[in-house]
């Protein structure tokens, strides 16, 4: 202890630990009334680090190539000591960043902490959002199984209903006119340089922008629940009287990192096979068409609003606006009021379009 006493000052002295302890942990305070929703975003970061840590240990024998990929999976979960292991928590763990960051992002939604002055906030987030889909769809392809296989071709054919460019942007995500040896090339490429380097990179625009503007007031448990910032001036919101980040709310955030670790590793010990249906464990053909294949979970709803119309352009441009009117919503809600209760329009479109999107994803899943 004494070592490590020592040590600490050797290093103090040198670069002044003292003051960036005091600045950034056990000085940097935080709403008395911080509830467990705000431990999302560091859930999420242990979920990222688990996936980098694990994709980069299945690159060790995974192989990108159509003829050898399907083995090379299989090899890793039949014959790579705790290869199996690393496979599924890469694998439920892709689906399990998607379910967290929406949980995250819909709390941010009833909490009103999207609104002015956090609108680069709820972008750099959106955009977060929609990297770690595309991260997903782009590994789905590959393990290189039937399922994987034509999903991906049903996935990249919707763009042909784009005028003019859809074609072109088809032959371009596929390397060719159909999925085949070049498009694993070029999903591999996005999966494991591309979007990665993207997503990093918005996590620290994300965490700069949270930091400049400090963390918002939750709504909950106290009487002024308007936002009182001006769009004049800056201001950082800070909590004077709050509680310190270190030891008291980093103690909060770990009973949630906690609580996730129980949860997923009771899904990969348990229910391994939840995200993987039959046609995952049978190799490509592109001569024989699987009966049903479906996306993942979360482009159910997406893949159900295509089939309601009689024109995939309609289907696609309904989508579009859909996801448009949400990334620029900070834009559009102006008002100052926080408290979900206290904007009864807010709450009744926000609950009744989360219902349509389970509804429609439901759908999906047994039309």
């Amino acid at each position: 202890m004494d070592l490590l006493k020592r040590l600490y000052k050797w290093v103090d002295v040198r670069i002044g630990a003292d003051e960036v302890v005091k600045k950034e942990l056990t000085g940097y305070l935080l709403p008395r009334n911080i509830n467990v929703w705000y431990s999302m975003g560091s859930v999420l970061l242990v979920i990222f680090s688990l996936q980098v840590i694990s994709g980069m240990l299945l690159l060790i024998y995974y192989v990108p190539d159509a003829d050898k990929a399907f083995k090379s999976v299989s090899y890793i979960m039949n014959n790579v000591p705790y290869g199996w292991l690393f496979r599924l928590i890469h694998a439920v763990g892709s689906n399990m960043m998607v379910l967290v960051l929406l949980l995250h992002m819909l709390s941010v939604l009833f909490m009103g902490s999207y609104k002015s002055p956090r609108e680069f906030n709820w972008l750099t987030g959106f955009i977060l959002l929609t990297l770690v889909q595309g991260i997903s769809l782009t590994g789905y392809l590959l393990p290189w199984s039937q399922l994987s296989f034509w999903a991906t071709t049903v996935a990249t054919n919707s763009a042909n209903a784009i005028p003019v460019a859809g074609p072109y942007l088809v032959e371009f995500l596929r390397g060719g006119k159909l999925v085949g040896p070049p498009t694993i090339g070029r999903f591999f490429a996005l999966h494991v340089a591309v979007i990665p380097a993207g997503i990093a990179a918005l996590i620290a625009a994300h965490l700069f922008v949270l930091k400049r503007t400090g963390v918002s007031t939750p709504p909950f448990g106290r009487g002024d629940t308007t936002n009182q910032w001006k769009a004049d001036s800056y201001r950082y919101e800070d909590h004077p009287g709050g509680i310190p980040f270190f030891p008291n709310y980093a103690l909060e955030d770990l009973r949630s990192v906690f609580i996730y670790l129980a949860i997923f590793l009771a899904v990969v010990f348990y229910y391994p096979y939840l995200f993987f249906p039959k046609d995952a464990f049978l190799p490509a053909n592109s001569l024989v068409t699987p009966a049903h294949i479906k996306p993942e979970w979360y482009f159910l709803a997406n893949y159900q609003t295509l089939k309601l119309f009689p024109n995939e352009l309609i289907g696609l441009s309904v989508q579009a606006v859909a996801m448009t009117f949400l990334a620029l919503l900070p834009f559009i809600d102006r008002g100052r009021e926080r408290h979900p209760l206290k904007r009864p329009l807010f709450l009744a479109c926000a609950i009744g379009g989360l219902l349509l999107w389970i509804g429609l994803s439901i759908w999906g899943h047994y039309s």
